[in-house]
């Protein structure tokens, strides 16, 4: 029997290793809001073939989960990243945590810090996103949106300097039109819809490539059904919309209503500055307790 050939060792040395991509979050890096089959194909789906030359080189598997919180990184998402040595390693994370009655911006700027230092000591490149309030998103009334608000600044705060501190590749999601084109995001509108998870992948790609790294060419188009009516928003209202505000009465309700009434409070005082100072203070405690880069 003749033994298999072997290639030679300048050969095998010019073939390309794979682009290894992980991507590390809550439901918005799951890819929620972009249904695929019986699961969903979200904006670390559509980047990751863009992530290099040949498509066929990227190795993109998804480690997050719908409904984590920063502290899951940690504990849940980040030993098998790390398994995979990824050469890019998406970090989006953030609006579960502003969305519990135990809210604690220290807590969450601890986790987030290890998580991407963990992995840029393995050499990745982190990617990572600011997020907008889901409050405003979902047009709750003021009182309601303006303590979620702060918490989402508090949190993009965070995630503003880590990024600066690790080099990451560092996309300002909160900025794109999400009110302004309804077509972007979904019927829950909480999550993008497949035109908008399109949106973040080529904005990703985007900075990626200004920042020098080999890509390949820009996430192919996919085909999105046409923007959510006022009827699809009813309908996800009415059926899984009210599944989820009632698991989270249980959470975040209480400390919500409890928030409004403070907000309600410090405005009728005149104090509500006062909030705003706190918040940025906790922020800026949060982050000079973390360990130098």
């Amino acid at each position: 029997m003749t033994a298999p050939t072997r290639p030679a060792p300048a050969e095998a040395a010019a073939r390309p290793e794979a682009v290894r991509f992980a991507a590390l979050g809550d439901s918005l890096t799951e890819g929620v809001g972009s249904p695929c089959g019986d699961g969903w194909r979200g904006w670390t789906a559509l980047l990751a073939p863009a992530l290099a030359p040949d498509p066929a080189l990227v190795a993109h598997h998804n480690l997050a989960a719908s409904g984590a919180l920063a502290t899951d990184l940690t504990e849940r998402q980040l030993p098998g990243a790390l398994a995979l040595r990824p050469q890019f390693a998406a970090v989006v994370i953030g609006g579960n945590d502003t969305l519990r009655a135990g809210f604690d911006i220290a807590r969450t700027a601890a986790a987030l810090d290890a998580a991407l230092r963990a992995l840029v000591g393995q050499g990745a490149v982190p990617l990572t996103a600011c997020l907008p309030s889901p409050g405003l998103l979902l047009g709750l009334p003021g009182a309601l949106a303006r303590p979620l608000a702060r918490r989402m600044a508090a949190v993009n705060a965070v995630v503003h300097e880590l990024s600066l501190r690790h080099r990451a590749i560092h996309l300002h999601l909160a900025e794109l039109p999400w009110l302004d084109e309804r077509a972007l995001l979904s019927a829950d509108r909480l999550h993008p819809s497949p035109a908008g998870h399109l949106l973040i992948a080529r904005r990703f790609h985007a900075l990626l490539a200004e920042s020098g790294h080999r890509v390949g060419p820009p996430p192919a188009a996919v085909q999105a059904p046409p923007p959510p009516g006022r009827a699809a928003d009813l309908w996800w209202l009415a059926t899984r919309g009210t599944a989820w505000l009632a698991r989270r009465s249980v959470d975040l309700l209480p400390g919500l209503l409890a928030l409004a009434a403070a907000e309600s409070a410090h405005r009728l005082c005149g104090t509500a500055p006062a909030l705003d100072v706190r918040s940025r203070a906790a922020t800026e405690a949060a982050l000079a307790a973390l360990p130098p880069p």
